[in-house]
């Protein structure tokens, strides 16, 4: 699985399909180039907490993504992940859960 790493892809996958979890905001848009991968980005603001809590947030994301992405993500999209404040507290099996529900629901969508 790649990652996006440039400011532009962040920017066009907010224009894309937006799910709304109690831990996380899931972002997903087709890039519509042919290429089937998946690719993550991870973003979580300063307003969710300090650094040590955004950044254990990011690396529980990354484990999400790295366990639920590769059998349940869209082929062919960016997926982003935008922290809530309550991302940090909710148990791991949660946010798992979540994810895929958020996938499910991008997906069902036109």
């Amino acid at each position: 699985m790649k990652r996006l790493t440039e400011r532009r892809d962040y920017l066009a996958a907010n224009g894309g399909k937006r799910a709304p979890m109690p831990g996380f905001v899931l972002q997903a848009r087709d890039r519509g180039d042919g290429d089937v991968a998946k690719r993550i980005g991870i973003t979580v603001s300063k307003k969710v907490g300090n650094a040590v809590i955004r950044n254990r947030m990011k690396r529980r994301f990354r484990h999400l993504a790295r366990e639920v992405l590769p059998e349940h993500g869209l082929a062919g999209h960016d997926h982003v992940l935008i922290g809530r404040a309550s991302g940090i507290e909710r148990p791991y099996d949660e946010l798992v859960r979540d994810l895929k529900k958020a996938l499910g629901r991008v997906a069902r969508r036109p």
